[in-house]
């Protein structure tokens, strides 16, 4: 599938009965912008995040610019309501940097529905900043352990669904060769969160996943390369307008019948 100068180039692999790739095509997905925007790099600012304990920036507080392995250190029985000042930043469910990953980047996140919807823990125990390499991203995904099978290419995007491009859900192995990722089990950012900083990951025990499964991906954004300074969900679409009421009958005439 080829498309005009300024849209999304695709090159896509096809399936036959029994998960084979079709001769008929490269055993390959590429999925990157047709042009890169050149970027301008404003100089490096330090990370800073302020925790409370409690739901809508309410009770004790903590500031942080470095890791927290343990928010107890800090006074704090837990975190239940961040903002982030500058970052990103990547929170943990556990004590030690352990359990369910959750990326924080700029803004500001009241309750722990905020920073994710898996719906498994409410609450954060140790956070570290990510560090994001550089303005540009790209990424392998392999659809076998040890970067075998069907290749996916994701260059400088993000992808709210696999299946829409035809790379079905089945992730056993990335390379993140530029930029910071965040990886969801399910379409449209949603579900367990996997972070992927630059490096090979042979196996989706790597990434401290049961189980095989990404659905969506996304770039994480940092304020030093990225104007807006963090992901931004897109808007439901609007409800549509009620239908108009009926005029009113006309009145009944005077002295009539």
């Amino acid at each position: 599938l080829k498309r005009a100068a300024g849209s999304t180039a695709i090159r896509a692999a096809a399936f036959r009965p029994g998960g084979r790739v079709s001769s008929l095509f490269p055993p390959s997905l590429v999925l990157h912008p047709a042009v890169s925007p050149s970027i301008s790099l404003p100089p490096s600012t330090s990370d800073q995040v302020v925790l409370y304990e409690l739901e809508n920036f309410q009770g004790r507080k903590a500031e942080l610019t470095a890791e927290c392995k343990d928010v107890t250190e800090k006074s704090l029985d837990k975190v239940a309501s961040v903002m982030v000042e500058s970052g990103p930043w990547v929170a943990f469910e556990r004590q030690g940097f352990g359990g369910e990953q959750f990326i924080l980047e700029k803004g500001e996140y009241p309750r722990w529905s905020t920073w994710t919807n898996s719906q498994s823990s409410n609450f954060l125990m140790s956070l570290r900043p990510l560090k994001v390499d550089g303005a540009d991203h790209k990424l392998h995904l392999f659809e076998g352990a040890a970067f075998n099978g069907r290749k996916m290419e994701i260059v400088d995007d993000d992808v709210p669904s696999l299946w829409a491009h035809g790379f079905h859900d089945r992730v056993a192995s990335i390379k993140a060769l530029n930029g910071t990722w965040v990886a969801y089990m399910y379409p449209g950012y949603r579900g367990r969160q996997f972070v992927f900083e630059q490096g090979d990951y042979k196996h989706w025990n790597d990434w401290e996943a049961s189980t095989p499964q990404i659905q969506s991906i996304r770039r994480v954004r940092d304020m030093q390369w990225h104007k807006r300074g963090c992901f931004t969900a897109p808007a439901p679409a609007p409800a549509p307008a009620p239908a108009p009421a009926p005029p009113a009958p006309p009145a009944a005439a005077a002295g009539s019948s």
